[in-house]
């Protein structure tokens, strides 16, 4: 598969390997511009970037995630949905209340766990299982 098509395509299955290469790249992506972004700009700016960075990557790895979760046999929208209860509930924390923050650990963990297990570990569905007409067959006689 074309690196383009990994990291921004929804359609298609890809297996355990081309799942967690993406990962780790849009991961090492984030980190190195973590790093490096301060140093090329003043604190504010840095900041800004990096903030924009972590929101854009919502997109690269809901790409990967609706991609293994059609290949694990279960639909995109399971795959994006997790990967948007790891990363939203920590920028919710801002505007809600102090009382909400461990609830809101509470789902992003719970979101992460299933996220590595059903993604992450579990192997790919038969072709047989996935998505297959039940067919009839017709009396003899």
């Amino acid at each position: 598969m074309v690196l383009i098509r990994l990291f921004s395509d929804f359609d298609g299955r890809i297996g355990l390997r081309a799942f967690w290469f993406g990962s780790a790249a849009v991961a090492l992506t984030l980190l190195a511009l973590q790093k490096l972004a301060p140093q090329f700009t003043d604190r504010q700016t840095a900041q800004t970037i990096v903030a924009f960075a972590s929101a854009f990557a919502l997109f690269p790895w809901a790409a990967l995630a609706a991609k293994r979760a059609n290949d694990r046999g279960s639909t995109p929208l399971f795959g994006i949905m997790l990967i948007c209860a790891i990363v939203l509930p920590d920028h919710l924390r801002t505007w809600l209340p102090f009382g909400w923050r461990p609830s809101l650990e509470a789902i992003s963990t719970m979101a992460w766990i299933g996220a590595f297990i059903d993604l992450g570990l579990m192997p790919s569905a038969k072709d047989e299982t996935v998505a297959q007409p039940a067919t009839v067959e017709a009396p003899s006689g």
